[in-house]
């Protein structure tokens, strides 16, 4: 018996990367899942439909049941097909892992407005996309009066989270913003019976290989005996753990890498200054002197 027996999947950026992995373990665990994946380049431009359908080739021919898929799933209509094909193929929708992903990195006097642009639509709105159509489901489900488990399972970043990094500013701010949507809809889906997280995952991918400063971490070589920390397929087990259907953890974001998960905590009061009357700028000035 697998742990994901009988639950359909939606995985989004699922050709390649963590995203295969991902792909490749939930089948294996007995989940239906559909492979999605535009197949464009780091930047994505372009589009292939080959890795989408050798993830899938892949799964069937272990045994396991996929289909793919190449919606954009920035696109409002290409996120909502996405949801349609999986109750198409397989008869419902349980989970939906948002990891599709792209890097446009510039440092902020020369990020274009399309580089901007480009990439909180992806990541972002991708995610909000997916999500919003997926739980528009979920509700018809429950008002239909069917027992809703589902989850969910976004992708933000320690570039948004913990370690912000320099020349990714559009990529930061879409990934802080994945970790506040993860937050926003744990507590609005709970009533659907849908669980809502994020994980903050650190591995080898394309995008980590090609960001600045942090290359050759990742390409650092491993030897056979040696545990690889980097390798994207650390990642899996615990998103697999999240889509289960008795896993109780929701509204929480995790950074996830090698052998270590980490259970993330987000803004919080660290000093707090108070008058009894009105603030005036030197008043301020004067309470916040140990602040910098």
């Amino acid at each position: 018996m697998g742990h994901l027996d009988g639950r359909v999947a939606v995985i989004t950026g699922a050709g390649r990367g963590i995203g295969r992995e991902h792909a490749l373990l939930f089948a294996e665990e007995g989940a239906s899942v559909v492979v999605n994946d535009l197949g464009g380049a780091n930047d994505g431009s372009g589009a292939d439909t080959g890795p989408t359908q050798t993830v899938v080739d892949e799964i069937i021919a272990l045994g396991g049941k996929a289909v793919a898929n190449t919606e954009n799933i920035a696109s409002w209509d290409g996120a909502a097909a996405l949801v349609e094909q999986a109750v198409d193929a397989f008869g419902t929708l349980d989970v939906l892992v948002n990891n599709a992903g792209i890097l446009r990195d510039g440092f902020i006097p020369t990020l274009s407005e399309q580089e901007w642009d480009s990439v909180l639509l992806v990541h972002l709105k991708g995610h909000f996309a997916m999500l919003r159509h997926a739980a528009a489901y979920w509700k018809a489900q429950t008002k239909a009066g069917a027992q809703v488990r589902a989850s969910v399972i976004n992708t933000a970043s320690a570039s948004g989270v913990t370690m912000p990094n320099s020349g990714q500013a559009n990529y930061g701010a879409a990934k802080a913003g994945i970790a506040a949507l993860t937050r926003v809809a744990a507590g609005e889906l709970d009533r659907y019976g849908v669980r809502v997280n994020a994980i903050a995952p650190i591995a080898r991918t394309r995008l980590t290989l090609a960001t600045p400063g942090m290359s050759s971490l990742f390409a650092a070589p491993v030897t056979e005996d040696e545990f690889d920390a980097f390798s994207p397929a650390n990642i899996s087990p615990f998103v697999a753990y999240l889509a289960t259907e008795k896993c109780p953890l929701t509204g929480q974001v995790f950074e996830v890498q090698g052998g270590a998960i980490a259970q993330l905590q987000g803004w919080t009061q660290q000093r707090l200054i108070e008058t009894d009357g009105p603030w005036s700028i030197d008043l301020v000035a004067d309470k916040t002197t140990s602040w910098s």
